[in-house]
């Protein structure tokens, strides 16, 4: 056989067998490539053209679309159309015939697929109460300061909150890989790790504070951070902002109030009480959920999370580096957190609409790069008037806000080892000279600018790739 065999019904090599009546009465009708079967053609008899134009009309919007005559046969069968309905009403001896009838009298149209819903729209609400949530502890120093001697106790606590930040970041992540076996393995992983976390903390504390009151401090504190991580992991923000309800009532009253020793103790003992039993609610709320079975429980490896954790300790030296010269503006950091994560959900929609927007590697490459400049220079540029209120230095706030908020872009995508190690190196620079000499204005900007570049760099090398966005 030196030709591929017909797929229709009939093929050229009946032509010949055909018989054909001449038909005077009638224009004689376009003749159709399939309409090549074994068929006896008397006059009047043939294609209804009227029939075969109403069927046009009624199917045009899905006959359009169709690539090739074969779509158009498959919608008629789909449609319901008998072999003695295509003969009897439209004059056709087959679905193949009709079908290329109709397809050669509908133009061809090509719409847009239907938009579906952006799949990373950002919840702006929780957004926005979660950089509240970070700041609002901050309340509970200006209650307590009277309380405690900052040039003997604010050595423990720092050190203790640079642990909790960088175990928290860890915990929070591995927490969030059990959360895809189920809330059960998410919640047993936080169960375990929060408190250990808390003795860490501790610990590490307990050396500046040489066995001093700031040791009790430095514990309250980190068993704050702890139970606060687990609601924020398991998403109860709203039962955080119930629990810290006695600070806000009392840091709104002190502009106008002394509530005395009692109050300034007993307001963020109950806050830390409150967020303690919302954390044990979660927690056996969580352990309520049914546990993963087969392969989804198996526990992933500690080292995964390690990056994670490195990163907190860098930002959270780098923070603490800013604090020193501009505490306010890190207050205004921290509340900056909730935009930077509705950011972070922002680029991923625009990316996802970018990809189906571009037709190659380098046009996605492009909007890439665009979407990526639009959320950044978003974010920098919202801590820009922030700056010039506090009379902080734009330069290095704004570059410390890049610096976080690409590497927390990355770590969305699961790149971690790059981020952590630029802002290792940054806080290791900038702290590394501020502990030797007297620290430059410009370390720490020169610092936070060298790792944003990099940063950067780096996202548009990897989140320029369609694969990453698939």
């Amino acid at each position: 056989m030196s030709g591929p065999m017909a797929l229709e019904p009939g093929g050229t090599e009946q032509d010949t067998l055909a018989l054909r009546l001449a038909d005077t009465s009638r224009r004689p009708a376009r003749r159709l490539r399939p309409d090549t079967t074994l068929t006896l053609r008397l006059p009047g008899f043939g294609p209804n053209e009227e029939e075969v134009s109403r069927l046009a009309a009624e199917l045009a919007d899905r006959v359009g679309p169709a690539v090739h005559p074969y779509e158009v046969a498959a919608l008629l069968e789909a449609e319901g159309l008998s072999a003695d309905m295509i003969r009897e009403r439209y004059g056709h001896p087959n679905i193949f015939s009709l079908a290329a009838a109709l397809y050669e009298r509908v133009p061809r149209v090509f719409p847009e697929p239907a938009t579906t819903p952006d799949p990373w729209r950002p919840d702006t609400v929780r957004c926005l109460l979660c950089g509240v949530l970070f700041a609002l502890p901050g309340l509970a120093y200006l209650l307590t300061a009277p309380l405690w001697h900052p040039s003997r106790d604010a050595a423990a606590l720092i050190l203790a909150g640079i642990v909790s930040w960088a175990w928290g970041q860890a915990l929070g992540h591995r927490a969030y890989l059990r959360m895809v076996a189920g809330q059960r393995e998410a919640g047993r992983t936080l169960l375990v790790g929060a408190p250990v976390g808390a003795v860490v903390a501790t610990a590490a504390a307990a050396v500046p504070a040489g066995g001093g009151p700031a040791i009790w401090a430095a514990a309250l504190q980190s068993l704050y951070l702890a139970a606060a991580g687990i609601l924020l992991v398991l998403g109860r923000e709203r039962l955080l902002l119930a629990a810290l309800t006695p600070l806000i009532v009392g840091g709104a009253a002190l502009p106008w109030w002394e509530p005395g020793r009692p109050l300034r103790v007993g307001l963020p003992a109950l806050a830390l009480a409150g967020t303690l039993a919302a954390a044990g609610r979660a927690l056996r709320a969580a352990y309520a959920a049914p546990a993963a079975v087969g392969d989804a429980g198996a526990r992933p490896r500690l080292l995964r999370s390690l990056p994670y954790g490195l990163f907190g300790l860098a930002a959270a030296v780098l923070v603490l580096l800013e604090g020193r010269q501009e505490p306010y503006a890190v207050i205004a950091l921290t509340v900056s957190m909730g935009p930077a994560e509705w950011l972070l959900y922002r680029f991923r929609g625009m990316s996802v609409s970018a990809l189906g927007a571009a037709a190659t590697p380098a046009g996605f490459l492009l909007r890439s790069a665009g979407v990526l400049g639009l959320c950044l220079g978003a974010y920098v540029l919202l801590l820009l008037p922030v700056a010039l209120l506090t009379g902080a230095g734009p330069a290095a706030l704004m570059l410390l806000a890049a610096t976080l908020w690409t590497a927390l872009l990355l770590q969305a995508f699961g790149v971690a080892w790059p981020p952590a190690v630029i802002c290792l190196t940054a806080a290791g620079a900038a702290g590394a000279v501020t502990l030797l000499g007297p620290p430059g204005p410009l370390i720490l900007p020169l610092s936070c600018g060298a790792a944003a570049l990099s940063l950067a760099g780096c996202a548009l090398w990897i989140l320029g790739r369609p694969a990453r966005h698939a």
